[in-house]
């Protein structure tokens, strides 16, 4: 199964961008989501941002995936 993970878009130049996904930034293509802006959030998955998501969305998707690294068992 493949998800795609919430990001903070932090700088865009052409159709590359830099998004935050936790404590880390990865460069991703943009070019799906031509209307996002800096300091927006999107849906990123195998190196692409795919999908605009609003703030309240993407903190409480980031939650989840926190508390599921959290409890995980091995």
């Amino acid at each position: 199964m493949c998800l795609a993970i919430p990001g903070k878009v932090l700088k865009i130049e052409g159709n590359k961008g830099i998004v935050e996904v936790g404590n880390m930034k990865r460069e991703v293509f943009m070019h799906l989501v031509p209307e996002a802006c800096v300091n927006e959030y999107v849906l990123v998955h195998a190196g692409c941002a795919i999908n605009m998501i609003d703030e309240e969305e993407a903190k409480i998707t980031m939650n989840i995936f926190k508390e599921l690294l959290e409890n995980e068992v091995c």
